[in-house]
């Protein structure tokens, strides 16, 4: 989302650090990094101005977002919604 949120983003210290923008198992996930192509998935996350909660809750309000319908349109049969497990690493 380019929110600057991620270590060193210029919006890390007055807001903090995204959820999403730490290791955690979903790295690889979409091809992103930590859980940055994953976001709707990570608990906590801050979206237009809001923490958001778990998955179940905000799965709804997320599969509006143009960042989701961009990252399933880049992904095409590949993209993953939810995950399964940290199996899903980036091809290096």
């Amino acid at each position: 989302m380019e929110c600057g949120r991620e270590a060193g983003g210029k919006n890390a210290e007055q807001l903090g650090v995204c959820p999403s923008a730490l290791p955690n198992q979903h790295d690889g996930v979409n091809k992103g990094a930590h859980g940055g192509r994953i976001c709707w998935a990570v608990s906590g996350t801050l979206c237009e101005g809001t923490v958001q909660g778990t998955y179940a809750k905000k799965l709804m309000a997320c599969l509006d977002c143009r960042f989701l319908k961009n990252v399933t349109e880049e992904e095409g049969r590949f993209f993953v919604l939810k995950p399964e497990s940290s199996k899903h690493k980036i091809d290096k």
